[in-house]
């Protein structure tokens, strides 16, 4: 609750009328819910989902036993309806509740969490750029989650060049599908892309029609159905796409990850959504969306790798206390080492949380007309997925630690944690193409002010932390030297590190806010462990970025020293 309050600033929000519905008793109960629901049905799903994972069956993808009774709470309970437009059923509420509910259930079951997640992208696609039409039949369903949507980028030979793409989409000019498409190829890594959970299946698919120029210029975006949709939402007989395989991935299981084919008979049926050859336009509204749920993913493995190291932790008798004169046993959370190793794991959670929360508050502010804060929102984005997703990783790695051997050991569960977090830095755009976003599209925006104007927000306000104030004037020096001097080669080699800065920087600050709001009496909960947490990102995490300026500004040269022949020999 505090990062939703200070962090997303979620009193502020409801001032508005477009979120007046988000008071503090709707806004309460939501967190309280949701936490009860994804304890109570998500959670016990995470290890059989492990184990067990998904199955292709017959041409039927089948989830292990309770996968499809807890669906079916989720769609009754209504908790894929928060941020939805009103219009088509939702509840109209912020989208830092709308995070705040899959921060709870992918806590539970991350693998199991993506399906309602892409789902949420794919609403968001068709609510911008969907006709009225396809909105009135599509979006209700997808609101309420009785059906849900996948998107359909990468092919074999097009994985982030989604521009060398070959699947295709032919105009239909004659008969019941006139003014609609065949869509015929193969579509690889299409998450959730078959199950039998939901009623039906929304595939956004990207393909390319007749005559349509080269690259990325070519591309257009179809709503491509598993099941055809009558015009009063009744569903009709099965479209002629299914998926192929299930990709055996390191985690993740229980998510099945198809590859799907599309068109084997020629029959596969599609809409196009918004104009020919603006394909990617619709579908980035969809993937920066899902870009910052997942780098929620990378808070939610934090969380789970978290509460399960401190319990083991707690529970793990082993060793007297060094330098002490009882030499009996203690619990390993009693060694300096291991307390240094779960303080870590807490700071960077809560840091991440707190970069989140703020991300998605800027987000909202933006839907109600700030346009500073959805352009710093736009900056904030590339943060949260890369970063995010990186400490996601050191977490879960960190918690195999804590647990010594028996975490290298699958049965005790801090494996999995582990191995579900690998994909978040690789999917919706890897984290080196965050980073490359961040230092150079997004770094121009506003002619460098929306980034350059944030780090500037920060020293203000930091100027009696030095360690924050100083990670801040260097992230703002190297901002300017990226514009200014750097080539783009120099730019995009020190893209990763110089992400890495910036989300620290944004990170510790929203926690600086977290730190003065509980001085001031407002979470009295967390009066003993917010000064801990906080002090501890303060001042052993914000210094550690700082160190990362000197590969920030090394430029591109030694990176090339090496021609390709010799870097392979």
């Amino acid at each position: 609750m505090l990062s939703i309050r200070v962090n997303a600033g979620i009193a502020e929000l409801a001032k508005s009328e477009r979120f007046a519905a988000a008071e503090p008793d709707m806004v309460e109960a939501i967190v309280e819910g949701v936490g009860q629901f994804a304890a109570g049905e998500f959670a016990p799903l995470n290890r059989v989902g492990d184990l067990e994972g998904a199955k292709l069956e017959n041409g039927v993808v089948r989830l292990p036993n309770g996968f499809a009774e807890a669906y079916d709470q989720y769609v009754e309970q209504g908790w894929n309806a928060i941020a939805s437009p009103a219009e088509f059923g939702g509840q109209g509420l912020p989208f830092t509740l709308a995070c705040n509910v899959l921060e709870n259930l992918g806590t539970a079951n991350m693998a199991f969490n993506l399906l309602p997640m892409l789902s949420v992208g794919a609403i968001e696609a068709i609510e911008h750029h969907g006709s009225e039409a396809q909105q009135s039949r599509y979006l209700p369903k997808l609101v309420s989650g009785e059906w849900s949507g996948t998107m359909n980028l990468t092919e074999p030979q097009a994985g982030s060049d989604v521009g060398a793409l070959r699947s295709t989409a032919v105009p239909i000019t004659e008969g019941e599908h006139a003014g609609k498409y065949r869509v015929r190829g193969q579509k690889i890594y299409i998450t959730w892309g078959d199950h039998e959970l939901a009623k039906n299946i929304i595939h956004l698919v990207l393909a390319r029609t007749p005559d349509a120029p080269e690259g990325s210029r070519g591309i257009s975006l179809f709503l491509v159905p598993k099941y055809h949709v009558h015009d009063d939402a009744s569903l009709g007989p099965r479209n002629d796409l299914r998926p192929v395989s299930l990709e055996h991935k390191l985690g993740i299981h229980a998510s099945p990850t198809c590859v799907m084919s599309y068109g084997d008979n020629d029959e596969c049926i599609g809409e196009l959504v918004g104009a020919e050859n603006r394909g990617l336009v619709a579908m980035f509204t969809m993937m920066n969306n899902a870009r910052i749920n997942v780098g929620n993913q990378g808070v939610q493995i934090g969380e789970r790798a978290t509460q399960q190291a401190l319990h083991y932790a707690r529970d793990r008798i082993q060793s007297a206390r060094a330098g002490s004169p009882d030499k009996s046993p203690v619990a390993i959370l009693e060694h300096p080492d291991v307390r240094r190793m779960l303080l870590r794991m807490k700071a960077l959670t809560e840091g991440a949380r707190a970069l989140l929360y703020y991300t998605a508050g800027q987000v909202d502010r933006g839907t109600i007309g700030d346009e500073a804060a959805k352009a710093r929102g736009e900056i904030l984005t590339p943060m949260i997925k890369a970063w995010g997703t990186d400490i996601g990783i050191e977490i879960a790695s960190i918690g195999v630690q804590v647990h010594g051997g028996m975490g290298f050991v699958e049965e005790t569960g801090a494996a999995q944690h582990y191995r579900d977090a690998r994909i978040a830095p690789i999917y919706e755009g890897t984290n080196g193409i965050q980073a490359a976003d961040l230092v150079t599209r997004k770094l121009g925006l506003e002619d460098g002010q929306a980034l350059i104007g944030l780090l500037e927000d920060i020293a203000r306000d930091a100027a009696d932390e030095p360690k924050l104030f100083a990670l801040a004037g260097d992230c703002a020096a190297i901002a300017r030297w990226m514009r200014e001097e750097a080539s783009l080669d120099d730019r995009l080699a020190g893209s990763v590190p110089f992400t890495t800065m910036c989300a620290v920087a944004v990170a510790g600050w929203q926690m600086l806010q977290q730190l003065r709001a509980v001085a001031a009496g407002a979470s009295p909960a967390l009066a003993e462990t917010k000064p801990v947490t906080a002090r501890f990102f303060l001042d052993r995490i914000v210094p550690e970025a700082s160190g990362l300026k000197a590969s920030a500004i090394a430029g591109s040269d030694s990176l090339y020293a090496l021609p390709a022949d010799k870097l392979i020999a």
